[in-house]
């Protein structure tokens, strides 16, 4: 059971890696979009095909010592929670290292941090030793609960589950000026400096007449996929379990046809944010109780009437809603690219990024690039997708399905938006 776990492991590691491999020996032309923009990021760009096969190798030994077969459902949970304080010790002492870095009245930085830079080296051995056991536990957690909805062949998912968690690139976002849409996502390197960011984009923009954006991301669904390193347990089985739907996709037309139209990007990832959110709520309900979040307490539109006019300004102010603010940011945007005022359309975004920034939202640029980018997580209802129709319609699929492995596989299966509009139910 265990060989033929591993071999089948690595069959499907081999095949990802040709994919890979074939599809980095094209030959585009010098007229393709991709590779007008690429022109500017060669010597930038992340090397994915060294890293998959480094993680690959890290995965492989720890599937042929059988972790985490051999460890009692405490110990393993013992392990994981380890991990994570090592990580916010590790955290925090980066912290402090910064700190001492950036204080001018220290002179001799290397002196003054030199026990925080050992005591930093010791965490990360610790944290080195810690992350193949906790990322074994983690896969098979999910893998558990990927089998009880119906979401594996045999019982075992296709491919198996797995992730490592690391620095993460990079992706430099390009659109167009007159319309929003991602014509280009470059993964750039992760020590990419904020002041090389800002002149990438000034570059690109000036040179090609486009909108760019280099943004963080939170995975990167290549195999094994690739997730930050943060002390989220909720956030981190979220992400482990959004990104092996992009590969179980992948398998499949809605995966293999991602990048044919706006409205299938969107279809992929609103797909693997639904599924991810539900999967990894459900591994924190059945091994980490305790993390799930309070039940609100009922409504009881209770009403305190005071006894005398208040003053306005002592009055609470309503909170910003990000959301919604971000909402009707898009849908103004999308009014005046499509009226042709696309100078308005950029003076308006800078103009909502200051009042963003007034409401301690640190956005350091909303243009065509931005929406372009994240408009296409549309999950739950308002956010930079406005108006675009295609979030809701994967929602509804959701809603009209009789459990989740329904819906993904569903939704696997199509290669346009009209199947999707043709299989929801219309009210």
């Amino acid at each position: 059971m265990l060989w033929t776990r591993i071999l089948r492991t690595l069959e499907i590691t081999l095949l990802l890696f040709l994919l890979a491999a074939l599809a980095g020996h094209s030959n585009p032309t010098l007229t393709d979009p991709l590779e007008k923009v690429r022109a500017y990021t060669r010597t930038l760009e992340f090397d994915y095909i060294e890293w998959m096969a480094d993680a690959a190798l890290l995965k492989a030994r720890a599937a042929a010592i059988n972790l985490p077969y051999t460890l009692d459902r405490a110990a393993q949970k013992e392990i994981v929670v380890e991990y994570l304080r090592v990580t916010q010790t590790a955290f925090e002492k980066e912290g402090q290292l910064a700190q001492i870095f950036a204080d001018p009245a220290v002179q001799d930085k290397e002196t003054a941090s030199a026990a925080l830079r050992s005591e930093l080296d010791g965490l990360y051995q610790r944290r080195n030793d810690l992350a193949p056991l906790a990322e074994a536990i983690l896969q098979e957690q999910i893998s558990q609960v990927l089998a009880e909805v119906g979401l594996t062949t045999g019982g075992q998912p296709v491919p198996n589950v797995w992730y490592h968690s690391t620095p993460l690139p990079m992706a430099l976002i390009v659109s167009p000026r007159d319309r929003i849409e991602q014509t280009a996502n470059i993964s750039i390197n992760t020590d990419i400096t904020l002041d090389e960011q800002a002149d990438l984009e000034t570059r690109v923009d000036q040179g090609l007449n486009v909108s760019s954006l280099v943004v963080p991301v939170g995975g990167v669904g290549v195999y094994p996929t690739m997730v930050m390193r943060t002390t989220d347990l909720r956030w981190t089985l979220s992400t482990i379990a959004h990104e092996w739907i992009h590969n179980y996709l992948t398998q499949r037309p809605l995966g293999l046809l991602y990048n044919e139209t706006p409205e299938l990007r969107t279809m992929n990832e609103t797909t693997a944010s639904i599924a991810g959110d539900e999967i990894g709520a459900l591994v924190i309900e059945e091994f980490y109780p305790e993390l799930k979040p309070a039940a609100s307490l009922p409504d009881l539109n209770l009403i305190r009437l005071p006894k005398n006019r208040p003053d306005p300004k002592d009055l609470p102010r309503p909170p910003f809603d990000f959301r919604a603010q971000m909402h009707e940011t898009r849908i103004t945007v999308d009014a005046l690219l499509a009226e042709g005022r696309i100078a308005e359309a950029e003076t308006y975004m800078e103009q909502r990024r200051q009042i963003f920034l007034q409401n301690r939202y640190l956005l350091r640029k909303i243009n065509q690039a931005y929406f372009a980018f994240y408009g296409a997580y549309a999950d739950a209802p308002g956010g930079a997708a406005g108006e675009d129709p295609v979030g809701p319609a994967v929602r509804a699929l959701r809603e009209q399905s009789d459990s989740l492995a329904d819906f993904v596989q569903a939704i696997a299966w199509m290669w346009s938006f009209d199947q999707l509009k043709e299989t929801v139910r219309q009210p």
